[in-house]
């Protein structure tokens, strides 16, 4: 029988969080892909008036964090700006007014 007078305590499973870091990993992983965009190797899009050709794309955020030098940077992309000629690396998502000029097959 409950004794009624002291609240009941709910006994948690230690099996209970086991797919808690898996869930988030994966929601993660389908943010990043986001903020990525269209963006693969071979891609010509335009920025702000600027083209940019995909050479590589890094989503592995340990090496992103050291090509960046930044703490929080989850992906790096590394373009040539076909202006200037001049190759560098972004950690900028994608946007509404980035524009895919030249698809390449996935």
């Amino acid at each position: 029988m409950q004794d009624r007078t002291s609240p009941a305590v709910q006994e948690r499973h230690p099996q209970d969080n086991v797919n808690t870091v898996p869930a988030f990993a994966e929601e993660l992983r389908r943010v990043v892909a986001t903020q990525i965009g269209p963006r693969r190797p071979g891609v010509i899009y335009d920025h702000a008036d600027v083209l940019f050709q995909v050479v590589a794309v890094t989503a592995d955020a340990s090496e992103a964090r050291r090509i960046l030098k930044r703490r929080a940077a989850q992906f790096a992309i590394t373009v040539i700006d076909l202006i200037t000629g001049d190759q560098h690396v972004t950690g900028a998502v994608w946007t509404g007014s980035d524009r895919v000029l030249k698809a390449v097959a996935a």
